[in-house]
């Protein structure tokens, strides 16, 4: 089952199933995140609500895309309470970009951190079931104000450095009335990021994922599939710049899902009735470990076959809405 959060030309938003070329209504329903509170509070899953609720009128599914009327697949209508979050350095292959970004000075045999923390990733990411394995790199990329619909653009700070797409898997998840959290399903993502700013120095990370991001069209409930096989692409001027195969899912991660779902829900403060969590779980693909210089006007395009249609979106470059010395004294 795939679901979306779409507008209608008056302003109302609906929930769909995605079915084919077509979007069908659920009956009722304005929001996947009030399906799922109310599938938790009567023990079904959400699939389960969904269908109690039936389908209603039907919506070309191109046509909303190319409008702009898909919203993404999981919010609130408090964005502050929507955290977006991720974990790194978690697929098999992850480590080698990141590492060379990190390497200082010619001494190959030292290990870096980032090697370091792969390594624990290696040997203890995938801990038998209800057991907790080694912690993962975790950081915070903001609320669900960073978060841009699927086809629009990537505002662009002026003090970025860069502009450079990670495409990943992201967990979807709400935290029921019990205080416990749900996971929807997974949805496609871009965790756009500042590399040139990273490579600086790996403390710098924390900066450099304070950026837009974007996930869906598409939510996919249930569960994933061991092995994924998608396409990362940027196209300039309508002509493809850089195209390269992504891989996901647990086969080729050296964390299990779960480890990375403890590590992340474990913190008290992660678990306030009625939050959305939106948490990307990595990548082994860049552009930017390929020399590739993205600029505003290009187009991101990340495919994955078992997600439905692709998620795109632009850059936009952005006036800085804070200046030095903008602090006024009370």
């Amino acid at each position: 089952m795939h679901l979306v959060q779409f507008e209608l030309g008056n302003g109302e938003r609906r929930v769909g199933l995605v079915d084919g070329a077509l979007v069908r209504e659920v009956q009722g329903a304005t929001s996947t995140r009030e399906l799922a509170l109310a599938a938790i509070d009567k023990k079904i899953s959400l699939a389960e609500q969904v269908d109690s609720l039936g389908l209603g009128d039907s919506h070309d599914y191109s046509q909303l895309r190319a409008d702009l009327m898909i919203l993404p697949p999981l919010d609130h209508p408090d964005p502050a309470h929507v955290l977006v979050s991720g974990t790194g350095l978690t697929h098999l292959g992850s480590a080698s970009a990141r590492d060379k970004m990190h390497q200082h000075g010619n001494d190959e045999s030292a290990m870096t951190d980032t090697m370091r923390i792969f390594k624990w990733g290696i040997e203890g990411g995938k801990p038998a079931a209800g057991q907790a394995g080694v912690q993962p790199e975790w950081f915070y990329k903001g609320d669900g104000g960073i978060v841009v619909r699927p086809g629009a653009a990537f505002p662009q700070p002026p003090f970025s450095e860069d502009a450079g797409e990670e495409p990943e898997l992201s967990g979807l998840y709400v935290i029921g009335n019990d205080g416990k959290p749900y996971r929807l399903g997974f949805a496609i993502g871009n965790e756009f990021s500042d590399h040139v700013m990273e490579r600086k120095n790996y403390l710098y990370l924390a900066h450099s994922k304070l950026r837009a991001c974007s996930f869906g069209p598409e939510l996919r409930v249930g569960d994933l599939p061991q092995n994924l096989a998608g396409t990362s692409r940027i196209l300039r001027d309508g002509q493809v710049l850089w195209e390269k195969e992504f891989l996901s899912g647990e086969a080729n991660m050296c964390h299990s899902l779960e480890n990375l779902e403890y590590h992340h829900f474990k913190y008290s403060q992660f678990l306030r009735p009625g939050d959305v969590h939106v948490h990307f779980f990595g990548t082994a693909t860049l552009s930017f470990a390929d020399g590739i210089k993205t600029q505003p006007g290009d187009t991101f395009e990340i495919s994955q076959r078992e997600f439905g249609a692709p998620l795109t979106n632009g850059i936009a470059p952005t006036e800085g809405v804070f200046q030095p010395g903008g602090i006024k004294q009370l």
